[in-house]
């Protein structure tokens, strides 16, 4: 293997601004705030007025 080919695979490694893992940040963020805000909605609406 030459010094090109071995540069090229620590590009690709290197690379993160891929557009497939970006999406998928953004879902599994958005979930956790989907599931935050409906555990916060719940503690609101059903715990907090039993006291």
């Amino acid at each position: 293997m030459d010094e090109r080919e071995e540069q090229r695979e620590i590009e690709k490694k290197e690379k993160k601004s891929d557009p497939s893992k970006v999406g998928v940040a953004f879902i599994k963020y958005a979930a956790y705030l989907i599931i935050f805000f409906g555990i916060l909605w719940f503690l609101i609406n059903y715990i907090l007025p039993m006291f």
